[in-house]
């Protein structure tokens, strides 16, 4: 390609063909492939004087050539239609899935993701019909890709193909099926009970798209496996089903092995309640220790997230909500944008948790602002996600596992980060406070009160509610 500089390489043509913004000869928003000027920045081809035509042939949108004078918009969508619309068995549905997947911020993107032969078979079999549009259609294919699946079932759900449905609950349900595959009758019978009829009921009516059921269906799985290893032990051991243990069955349980088996004292809890055995007691098991971390070390991580290139930006930003803020990984992981305001006259930032906003140190919302600014994963098939912090599957936030794997790799002890910003924001304002700005309880900030040896707990006036 040859321009009035010269001839110009594929990379530079590729930068250039990708570069946007106001043009500083004629003030328009176009493409920018000119390069900059001594008193301006790069300049439309019109004023570079480049003679080469950047609009797409089809649709007239000014950008890269992806094949023979289009876009990769409309690449894609050539491919689409030969893949999806030759002849399919619900045109319309294919229709609209073609619109969708048509809609990506960076159609680039999926171009290369349908190269995959799991996406084309998976493409194909939603065409000929043998696949429904459904939800139940793309549990079946799971088992053949299951990343693929979630991928495209989020562009349906984000664009409204697809009713929303919580993945974690679905998970959780196919996940009860195969615990309970290999347990005795005798076994078995309980464990589903308590699975469904108290946990899967109890999901089911809170899982909202603002509330995932993430938290819950983590939970629940602990109860239920280590209820099932009681009861398999209970059966094997002393032939006894749950309706017939004793109390010493279950102090020998939970004498014998590790704290998880406290776990089951939701089991037992659930059986009084249905009258399956109310002679078992489990009493409240309470942590020896709680791990809190040295301020010193505190304030040495936060200077190094806020300043230091140890990890990426995302990631110190939520280190820093977490030993700031003392928010944990779960919530941080599903904050949304809107809960960051900026004053524009001022620009001081403030983020809300609970009840109020809570203003943000200068350096760390210069921090959140260029966050905000350039989070990534903004091209996952949506154009815009509701996330401070988006995941890679479209319309959904980063999984706070992950999150929380990238500051453990650094070296911080997540727990006792948490439990020192508490414990020192708690001797800075009453607990009561303190919960109401950050969404804990006020048994809980009193707690931390009590342990940072703070007088708050003798006014009458600042007494946790009963």
């Amino acid at each position: 390609m040859w321009w009035p500089e010269g001839k110009v390489c594929g990379p530079c043509f590729t930068v250039a063909t990708r570069t946007r913004g106001i043009c500083p000869g004629c003030g328009q928003d176009r493409l920018l492939p000119g390069p900059p000027t001594p008193d301006g920045g790069p300049r439309c081809g019109e004023c570079a004087g480049i003679p080469h035509d950047f609009h797409c042939t089809r649709c007239g949108t000014e950008g890269e050539s992806y094949r023979r004078g289009t876009c990769a918009r409309c690449a894609l969508r050539d491919d689409l239609t030969a893949m999806l619309l030759t002849d399919p068995a619900d045109p319309a549905a294919m229709a609209r899935l073609v619109d969708v997947l048509c809609r990506a911020d960076r159609p680039e993107s999926i171009i290369t993701w349908k190269r995959s032969p799991k996406v084309q078979a998976l493409l194909a079999s939603l065409a000929a019909g043998t696949t429904p549009l459904t939800h139940e259609g793309l549990d079946a294919r799971i088992g053949t890709d299951g990343r693929t699946v979630d991928h495209l079932r989020a562009l349906l759900v984000h664009h409204g193909l697809l009713p929303y449905r919580d993945p974690y609950l679905a998970r959780f349900e196919a996940w009860i099926e195969d615990k309970l595959r290999p347990l005795a009758p005798e076994v078995a019978k309980p464990v589903e009970q308590f699975a469904k009829w108290h946990h899967l009921r109890r999901i089911r009516s809170t899982a909202t798209p603002d509330a995932t059921a993430r938290g819950p269906v983590h939970s629940a799985k602990q109860e239920v496996t280590e209820t099932a290893k009681f009861l398999q032990w209970l059966w094997d051991t002393h032939h006894r089903t749950a309706a017939a243990c004793t109390q010493q069955d279950v102090d020998e349980w939970r004498a014998s092995g590790p704290t998880t088996r406290k776990q089951i004292k939701t089991f037992f809890g659930f059986a009084r309640r249905t009258r399956l055995n109310t002679a078992v007691d489990v009493g409240s098991y309470t942590a020896r220790t709680r791990p809190t971390l040295a301020q010193d070390q505190r304030l040495a991580w936060l200077r190094e997230l806020l300043t230091g290139n140890s990890e990426s930006r995302p990631y110190r930003v939520a280190g820093i909500l977490l030993l700031l803020y003392a928010q944990p990984l779960v919530r941080v992981a599903a904050l949304r944008t809107e809960a960051i305001t900026i004053d524009p006259a001022t620009g001081q930032a403030a983020i809300t948790f609970a009840e109020r906003p809570i203003p943000v140190p200068g350096g760390f919302a210069e921090l959140l602002r260029d966050h905000l600014e350039a989070r990534p994963n903004l091209r996952t098939g949506v154009a815009e996600s509701p996330w401070l912090f988006p995941g890679t599957i479209a319309g959904q936030h980063l999984h706070p596992n992950g999150i929380m794997d990238r500051l453990r790799s650094l070296g911080i002890e997540l727990a006792s980060g948490r439990n020192r910003a508490l414990d020192e924001l708690v001797t800075q304002m009453p607990p009561p406070l303190v919960a109401d700005a950050l969404g804990y309880s006020y048994q809980v900030a009193f707690l931390h009160a009590s342990a940072a040896a703070e007088p708050w707990a003798r006014y009458a006036g600042l007494r946790p509610h009963p």
